[in-house]
């Protein structure tokens, strides 16, 4: 079984954007990656990233609120091995069933788990529950069987309960996977909830059957204006903000080999920081010396849990004052002097890249 789901581990993918992440899988035959909608809703473009940390614009190609069901089209080719279904009628209860994703954003994890029902119904629609452990992250992505064929897509679970997640049954992909054949430009559409039909233009009613349809559907997420300051900073540096994305007022991305993260803290700073190397077990004189003679001002170097970091810290009211564009400059080399520093302690000091580092992926 170990080698079944090594073996599609390639095509589950994690999905990221300003408001959190989630999980999907690609479709090979397809040329798609299967989610969620409320992972990806109010999103045109998300980044998903692969098993290696390698991370590529998606866009959003169809959206089925009513379905929760969302496929993107990935701005690069793959050949993944081929996720297949199972058979319709197929899963009985008790049966063997893994849960395959990203909870909270982790490192990709497998779930196992029975099935507890094949046919739940809930709100005039059925699902597969399960009891393998679910979690926030895990929405969108692979539920598969002892086979390694997919069951369903994990989409809820009760928050009041233990050991009861749900999966929307693969059938229900099968019907859905149609809507292709309607988005032949593969641009954004918006799925009718009456009569199935593909809307690629905002509108309040559907162009097909009149249905009335609600106009925040059309809506895109919008940053705060933190958000709208440290994208212009990534863009400057050369880094596109969409690929750094990484939940509310959060980015974490690797520039080079070194890993980002700009975060708030305190509700008073914003922060820039990368854990560079480990500390070497020779030369440390030197090495200290170094670290606190300020050689990068203005960003700063230290030492934590015997990890050398690389830091810049500024008063959020100062991106209200004139020091706003020194400050958004200054942000926007950090990407690239992280990624020069834990190279240059390698070559100088004999130090380690971190275990962040995607030089150890």
């Amino acid at each position: 079984m170990s080698n079944i789901l090594n073996d599609i581990a390639s095509s589950i993918f994690k999905i990221s954007h300003s408001q959190g992440s989630g999980t999907g899988f690609y479709l090979n035959d397809k040329k798609i990656i299967v989610t969620n909608y409320h992972v990806v809703g109010g999103f045109r473009q998300v980044s998903v990233e692969d098993q290696k940390q390698n991370r590529y614009l998606a866009d959003v190609i169809v959206a089925d609120q009513d379905n929760d069901m969302a496929f993107l089209k990935v701005q690069s080719d793959f050949n993944l091995p081929q996720i297949e279904f199972s058979p319709a009628g197929q899963l009985k209860s008790s049966d063997q069933v893994y849960v395959l994703g990203f909870p909270f954003g982790m490192p990709y994890t497998v779930t196992e788990g029975i099935v507890s029902a094949p046919n739940q119904l809930m709100e005039g629609r059925y699902y597969v529950q399960t009891d393998a452990a679910v979690n926030p992250g895990n929405s969108g992505g692979a539920v598969v069987d002892a086979n390694g064929k997919l069951v369903g897509i994990t989409t809820a679970k009760f928050t009041e309960a233990d050991n009861m997640g749900f999966a929307i049954p693969v059938q229900k992909l099968v019907e859905e996977l149609t809507l292709l054949d309607q988005n032949t430009e593969q641009k954004y559409a918006l799925k009718c909830s009456s009569c199935g039909a593909l809307m690629f233009e905002p509108t309040e009613y559907c162009n097909n059957c009149g249905n009335q349809i609600d106009l925040k559907l059309w809506d895109e997420a919008m940053l705060t204006n933190l958000g709208v300051f440290v994208e212009d900073a990534l863009k400057m540096g050369g880094v596109n903000p969409i690929l750094a994305r990484t939940g509310h007022e959060f980015w974490s991305f690797h520039n080079g080999t070194s890993l980002l993260r700009f975060f708030v803290y305190d509700k008073s700073y914003l922060y820039a920081t990368s854990p560079l190397n480990a500390l070497p077990s020779a030369n440390l004189e030197a090495l200290y010396k170094y670290l606190v003679s300020k050689p990068i001002a203005p960003y700063q170097l230290g030492i934590y849990d015997n990890m050398i970091y690389i830091s810049y810290r500024v008063r959020l009211t100062d991106l209200y004052t004139t020091e706003k564009d020194r400050v958004q400059a200054e942000l926007s080399k950090f990407p690239a002097k992280a990624d020069e520093m834990d190279d240059f302690f390698v070559k100088e000091f004999g130090c380690k890249y971190s275990n962040f580092s995607k030089a150890n992926s």
